[in-house]
């Protein structure tokens, strides 16, 4: 695994010959996503995070994943505070799985659990949950890890499929985001996409019915409503930044593979996109 991964720095595989006297201490220390403008949603999250983020589409023509706007300039999130703390009612499955993640084999049939051993978090002096008992087998915080992890992959494999079906429909439109300051100073964030309402609105009835009755329609208004928290955004930018602003930097939503995926997430930055994969 690389630096590429967004939150993710060394995750390597979950052993008892590695890991048997290691322990992760979880708090509300949130300070590992300090660095990222935007992370990936899944659509089950949806209800939850539309209160509080800007919802959109990140990636191609080919393949997009749901992500949350987190900031306008790369490398610089505005939903967290200098303590470390997540200023929002509601923190995405993304975040809460850290450090843990699926590392997928070629084939795709195999995942592994592995952790990032960079985590400030994760220790060998006892602090927190231990990863595996005294007979090398693993504890059940372990355990309760591998079901959240589960569930989050059959998590992305949905959303994974509600995407391709807006791709078929042609409901996806690039879109920019333009924030102009009270100083006067104008910044712009691209590299997204989000549902054309017009387009929506023109669907044959029982394609909208058929949406309707999955649930889908649901979470296309939901991705809709949340575009007023961009509103939010310039609020968070306008009460952090000190000083002059720099909009040079870019910033990833994450390629999602290993066990993330097949799905191709583009970049939400200030002035280009980037494209990172995980492995």
């Amino acid at each position: 695994m690389t630096t590429q991964q967004l939150i993710y720095e060394t995750a390597v595989p979950v052993s008892s010959g590695r890991h048997a006297q290691c322990s992760v201490e979880v708090g509300a220390d949130y300070s590992f996503t300090r660095n990222v403008n935007s992370l990936p949603l899944m659509a089950v999250e949806f209800p939850q995070a539309a209160p509080d983020y800007a919802i959109v589409f990140a990636g191609n023509a080919e393949a997009v994943m749901p992500a949350v706007i987190l900031g306008v300039r790369g490398n610089e999130n505005l939903y967290l505070a200098k303590s470390g703390e997540w200023q929002a009612k509601y923190i995405p499955a993304f975040v809460r799985r850290y450090p843990f993640i699926f590392s997928s084999s070629a084939d795709g049939k195999t995942f592994t659990l592995c952790i990032d051993e960079d985590f400030s978090g994760f220790n060998k002096e006892g602090r927190g949950q231990r990863l595996f008992a005294d007979d090398a087998k693993p504890t059940p915080y372990v355990e309760g890890v591998l079901k959240f992890l589960q569930e989050y992959r059959a998590q992305f494999l949905r959303t994974q499929a509600f995407c391709k079906k807006l791709i078929e429909l042609k409901l996806l439109e690039p879109m920019q985001a333009q924030f102009t300051l009270g100083t006067g100073e104008k910044m712009s964030l691209s590299g997204f996409m989000v549902v054309d309402r017009k387009k929506l609105n023109a669907l044959p009835g029982d394609v909208l019915a058929e949406m309707a009755k999955t649930d889908q329609l649901e979470l296309l208004y939901l991705h809709l409503q949340s575009m007023r928290n961009f509103t939010a955004v310039k609020d968070r930018l306008v009460l952090i930044r000190g000083g002059k602003t720099d909009d040079s930097g870019k910033a990833e939503t994450e390629d999602m593979a290993a066990e993330d995926s097949e799905a191709k997430g583009k970049a939400v930055g200030s002035k280009s996109a980037k494209r990172a994969k995980d492995k």
